[in-house]
């Protein structure tokens, strides 16, 4: 397989990261959910305006996986306040990370989630949290594999529909 590179998205790369974003979210739920609800969410959650707030937070870094120029996974972290839920200083959450269905299996969500724990140990956080859908579990499975345990659930919601989302952590210190 082709060498895969993970760089930091500025806010030159907003159209590219709407593109995958959409495309990553689409092809992981279009599945498990009405056309309408994803059709309002990809919108919503993917408008120029709010990836334009992502990324302009301190607090939130997002990364692309890249296979020969193309954008084929990213990743999302939050610290601090920016967090969706608990909010710790001294958690690091992923919040997302997404890879094309082509690109599944060939390693670029662990080399995404490897950076992802690069960066918790560069902040010295305490453990790393995130919520995966409990209907995902290829994704759940994932993160087992990789030592995170079930904490707590939260909702999740995708248009009118409310889903449960499993979160999971991993300890880093003691």
């Amino acid at each position: 397989m082709n060498q895969i590179s993970i760089n930091r998205v500025t806010i030159n790369d907003i159209h590219q990261l709407q593109e995958i974003g959409r495309l990553t979210f689409s092809e992981t739920f279009s599945a498990g959910n009405t056309e309408e609800n994803m059709k309002q969410y990809l919108e919503e959650g993917f408008s120029v305006e709010k990836l334009t707030a992502e990324l302009n937070d301190q607090n939130s870094e997002f990364y692309f996986a890249t296979s020969e120029d193309k954008v084929v996974g990213y990743l999302k972290l939050n610290f601090g306040t920016s967090q969706t839920e608990l909010k710790d200083e001294n958690a690091l959450e992923i919040e997302r990370i997404y890879v094309l269905k082509e690109f599944h299996g060939k390693s670029v969500g662990q080399l995404l989630y490897e950076h992802a724990m690069q960066v918790a140990r560069q902040k010295r956080v305490d453990y790393v949290w995130l919520g995966v859908w409990e209907e995902n579990p290829r994704a759940i499975n994932f993160y087992k594999k990789n030592g995170f345990v079930e904490f707590d659930e939260h909702v999740f919601r995708l248009g009118d529909d409310e889903q449960t989302d499993i979160m999971m952590k991993l300890k880093l210190k003691g």
